[in-house]
């Protein structure tokens, strides 16, 4: 039987992490736990490799060698497993793991991301690279729903990686757009890891969230213009989306009010001020009106939250009550008639006429 290149070489990379391990243990004097654990993690690398479950094989492993770190000790093994599953299970923050698991599981299987895949590359079909652009940008958006890599890089690799190579993009760019954008699911948050590490570390899980969303974002960013300028630069790896993938099929009655009109607005409106067809009733016309209006009211409302923010600091500083030192209505305030000049020391008016002195009281009474 003929091994493809993949079998061999993923065996011979098995073969050399089996023989260091082996070679390591025999060569030491005493096995210690550092052995034990590099032994465990050799053999969770190679256990995937063959094939197994991962949550079964992580589970397995660390039986196994929890009862050879305690000396062949069934019962505190087992003690140990029952009290850190209920140390996990009374986490708050670590509880948040399965629900944003499941929370991508439900995406995943509401067919949403290969819709949004789909529109991505649609709207961006004149951007060069535009495949490879949409799946570094879906990527990222999936990427806040699941919080870990695995799914991103597995759903991607089966919904982008075949279209991009029926497309005539290069292997190299299709893989590395999609494993460089699945990866973005451990930094932008909601991330599994940073709840682990936080949980972990003690340290507070919104601080890291905070710390990660934009560099996530701006890695994002960096990906999407690497790409642009490789396709800018060398055409032949990511080709130009071709004219007959471009087309979207229209319903039945919109083709009808699109027919012969270059700009959706123009058409809508005409169509619900002249005499339109009688298979389109005016309910789909408003639909599809707001539809096309839908960019510029959020554009509007984002104008109008960004200008309310900008400018209530200042009318609520206004009407802080806070006023000048001094000012006039305040306690204390009070001023002089004469505020030109210095008053009169009280020392003066006991002051006698002739100009000199007086005595101290003290020494009245001496």
């Amino acid at each position: 039987m003929k091994l493809r290149k993949e079998l061999w070489f993923g065996f011979t990379l098995m073969a050399l992490i089996l023989c260091g391990v082996a070679f390591m243990l025999l060569s030491a004097k005493t096995i210690t736990n550092g052995h034990l654990g590099l032994l465990m993690l050799s053999l969770i690398v190679v256990a995937i490799m063959l094939g197994f479950p991962t949550a079964f094989t992580l589970m397995g492993m660390g039986m196994i060698f929890t009862w050879l770190a305690y000396e062949r000790d069934i019962g505190r093994t087992l003690d140990l497993m029952v009290q850190s599953a209920f140390k996990v299970m009374s986490n708050d923050v670590l509880i948040s793991i399965p629900l944003f698991v499941f929370m991508g599981y439900l995406v995943e299987r509401a067919n949403l991301i290969e819709k949004l895949f789909r529109s991505l590359h649609l709207a961006m079909a004149r951007v060069p690279g535009s495949l490879a652009v949409a799946t570094l940008l879906t990527c990222a958006v999936f990427a806040t729903a699941t919080g870990i890599v695995g799914a991103v890089v597995t759903l991607m690799g089966l919904l982008a990686l075949p279209q991009m190579l029926k497309s005539g993009y290069d292997v190299r760019l299709s893989a590395g757009a999609i494993t460089a954008g699945g990866c973005l699911g451990i930094l932008i948050p909601p991330s599994v890891l940073l709840i682990v590490y936080g949980a972990t570390a003690g340290v507070s899980v919104v601080q890291l969230y905070a710390g990660a969303f934009f560099p996530g974002l701006m890695l994002a960013g960096l990906y999407i213009i690497f790409v642009i300028i490789v396709a800018t630069l060398r055409p032949g790896l990511a080709p130009p989306l071709a004219l007959e993938l471009r087309v979207v099929a229209l319903p039945l009655a919109t083709a009808r009010i699109a027919d012969g009109a270059r700009l959706a607005l123009p058409a809508l409106l005409k169509a619900l001020k002249g005499p339109r067809n009688a298979d389109v009733p005016a309910s789909h016309l408003l639909r599809q009106l707001a539809v096309v209006l839908l960019p510029a009211l959020l554009f509007a409302l984002v104008a109008w939250g960004t200008h309310q923010l900008v400018t209530a600091p200042a009318a609520a500083a206004a009407d802080s009550g806070l006023a000048e030192i001094g000012a006039p209505g305040e306690p204390g305030a009070e001023r002089p008639a004469d505020s030109g000049g210095l008053a009169e020391p009280p020392a003066a008016a006991d002051t006698p006429a002739d100009g000199t002195l007086a005595e101290p009281p003290a020494a009245r009474a001496v």
